[in-house]
């Protein structure tokens, strides 16, 4: 793992500082030294350390920390970039991981009754998702959908959820992080004249979808299984959404 510190590569065994507990950051996949959506990672991260921090995000560095981290080797590979908090106030961090490709089989979920706190945030305060995580990973299942006590879903553990009627994707209509891949797919969308809405999804209704899917850093997968029953998947929708996916344009970093 490589590790930037406000543009300047950090000693290999630093890691990101263990105190660092308050932030937030965002995911990207780079290939060919490329992301997708890099207006939209900027933006976040710029409301977000207004919101945090109350200060201006210095977006030049983030780029130029980015590029530090790829450094002139890397070209295919999964980046993270933090703005935590330390001592003297906020900093930018980056760190590089191997690159991980969208899964291409159809996803397993589980619910999991849980709601992020200022979900609007991809905050630092990622345990109870992760402490979920293991359990549905260890019930065998791919991923889960975080549900009000009373079965609403607002988003999944790691992804945004959506869904299709045989009209129009239906997106939840309850308070999430608006997630990079899921921007990107309205913006398809809409320009492809597939009608979007919000509207209330409780678990028991993912049954009656024409198809379901997910959406994260990683990209768009399609859902075959919700807990012990099969999903419908309209393969012609299917289709038409991976494609308006795979046709998203790259941004050089």
């Amino acid at each position: 793992m490589i590790t930037v510190i406000d543009g300047r590569v950090a000693d290999p065994d630093a890691g990101l500082p263990l105190l660092a507990r308050y932030g937030h950051f965002t995911a990207m996949q780079v290939r060919d030294r490329r992301t997708r959506g890099l207006d939209l990672h900027l933006t976040r991260l710029t409301a977000a350390t207004r919101e945090l921090f109350d200060v201006e995000l210095d977006t030049e560095l983030v780029l130029d920390s980015i590029r530090a981290a790829l450094g002139t080797d890397l070209t295919d590979v999964s980046v993270r970039v933090y703005v935590m908090e330390a001592d003297d106030g906020p900093h930018v961090f980056v760190s590089t991981r191997p690159p991980v490709d969208v899964a291409t089989e159809p996803r397993s979920v589980k619910p999991v009754a849980y709601q992020r706190f200022l979900p609007h945030i991809k905050h630092m305060g990622g345990f109870p998702q992760a402490y979920h995580g293991r359990l549905v990973d260890a019930g065998g299942y791919d991923e889960g959908l975080l549900t009000t006590p009373d079965g609403l879903i607002s988003e999944g553990l790691i992804t945004n959820l959506g869904c299709f009627d045989g009209t129009a994707v239906i997106w939840p209509d309850l308070p999430m992080l608006h997630g990079i891949t899921m921007q990107l797919m309205e913006r398809a969308l809409e320009s492809a004249g597939i009608p979007q809405e919000r509207r209330p999804i409780r678990v028991p209704d993912l049954r009656s979808y024409e198809a379901v899917f997910l959406t994260n850093s990683h990209g768009v997968v399609m859902v075959g299984r919700l807990e012990e029953d099969t999903l419908k998947l309209d393969d012609a929708f299917a289709a038409r959404l991976l494609g308006l996916y795979d046709d998203v344009p790259w941004d050089t970093i």
